[in-house]
């Protein structure tokens, strides 16, 4: 079980020697970097038109840095274990300070933005996020820069449900799935035999289904093993307890709610209103996520999300009082990892072949032999 906890939070392989038996062997780019350039322009442009158009969204500025005392910045984790960037704004001699952080992700804010522009049922926003996490292992799919398409969208009470969760899903993977045939018109290599292509759906299957499956795996390998089986699934109820006494994977407590009782479509009670989008690599041979979201918490499950976390003193903190006070609204909202999106859509073995960030030299090191044109 040792190996269990250690797989809960903390993305990325962990370990270089490892990672140079995931990256490929015998890879060879399909685009140049010029290319996958003209690529990603291509990309980037489809799925932020057609997401706005499938969810009714409008785009929004979005913080890189935020002020401590808001409250909204993401801590990803419940336990802490990747803290934000923070810094002090010493301001006119530190008479009017400000303590600030740097996003590790704009989901409280977005949910805060929703009221800020006026969004009525059935709108929302999305936004061309950029943020740091500095605790990430530096990987083929994990960086310390951030790139996603973060997106909101107002709803009701009556729409709190699965079934519409699964609605939304299906929207974004049909958007996903579309951006796939553009860009493989626009660059025919695209289309090979040796990579499949996206399933036209997706499969739909709660943690606890996977877990029953695979019982004795940690929670990476499982999602691994599934999509080898189903390349498209949609994890529902990450951040519950499952029965081996681990929730699937550390998520917070005070955005998605994972503690609403739901239950699955033979009857059997399950938890949670929100999941993961994970599809098969065909180049790493592994998991490979595209988006976080979820149905996110009212105050009555914020309230017992923060108390089985032992986090009751967020309530203090205006973005918590907000959401207890009824004066934000409910919604659904999550984030497409863009250069993840890229890396998968485009072919690519390494995430810096689609983002420009920083890299320990035995990565880059590594990658060059591989015949991996990593961005600098």
């Amino acid at each position: 079980m040792a190996d269990k906890k250690a797989d809960l939070a903390g993305p990325g392989i962990g370990d270089y020697e490892e990672l140079e038996k995931i990256l490929p062997q015998d890879y060879s780019p399909l685009l140049n970097p010029r290319e996958t350039q003209e690529a990603i322009t291509a990309v980037k442009g489809y799925i932020e038109e057609n997401l706005s158009r499938q969810l009714n969204l409008i785009r929004v500025e979005v913080p890189l840095i935020v002020d401590v005392e808001s409250g909204v910045n993401d801590y990803l984790d419940r336990d802490g274990s990747r803290a934000p960037i923070g810094f002090h704004i010493s301001n006119d001699y530190d008479k009017h300070p400000v303590d600030a952080q740097v996003v590790q992700a704009a989901t409280k804010w977005k949910r805060v933005a929703l009221k800020q522009f006026g969004m009525k049922a059935g709108e929302g926003l999305y936004t061309d996020m950029r943020a740091v996490r500095k605790d990430y292992f530096l990987d083929h799919d994990h960086s310390a820069y951030v790139d996603q398409w973060d997106w909101e969208l107002v709803i009701t009470e009556e729409q709190r449900s699965l079934d519409y969760m699964k609605e939304v899903v299906r929207k974004i993977w049909r958007v996903l799935k579309g951006a796939e045939i553009y860009i493989q018109d626009l660059f025919p290599q695209l289309k090979t035999d040796k990579y499949p292509d996206l399933p036209d759906e997706l499969t739909f299957l709660h943690a606890e289904d996977i877990l029953d499956r695979y019982p004795d795996m940690p929670r990476k390998q499982r999602e691994t093993a599934i999509v080898q089986e189903y390349p498209a699934v949609f994890i529902i109820g990450i951040g519950w307890t499952l029965k081996d006494g681990y929730p699937h994977e550390m998520r917070a407590a005070d955005y998605d709610d994972w503690v609403t009782e739901t239950a699955s479509e033979d009857g059997r009670p399950m938890h949670g209103l929100n999941g993961d989008i994970l599809v098969w690599n065909p180049i790493t041979k592994r998991r490979h996520e595209l988006t976080s979201m979820g149905i996110r918490v009212n105050a009555d499950t914020l309230k017992k999300q923060l108390e089985m976390t032992g986090q009751l003193d967020f309530l203090k903190l205006p973005y918590h009082q907000a959401i207890i006070n009824n004066e934000i609204p409910l919604c659904i909202g999550g984030g497409i990892g863009q250069s993840r999106t890229y890396m998968l859509l485009l072919k690519k073995a390494h995430l810096g072949e689609c983002s420009v960030t920083v890299w320990p030299k035995v990565l880059r090191d590594m990658c060059k032999k591989k015949n991996i044109h990593v961005l600098q």
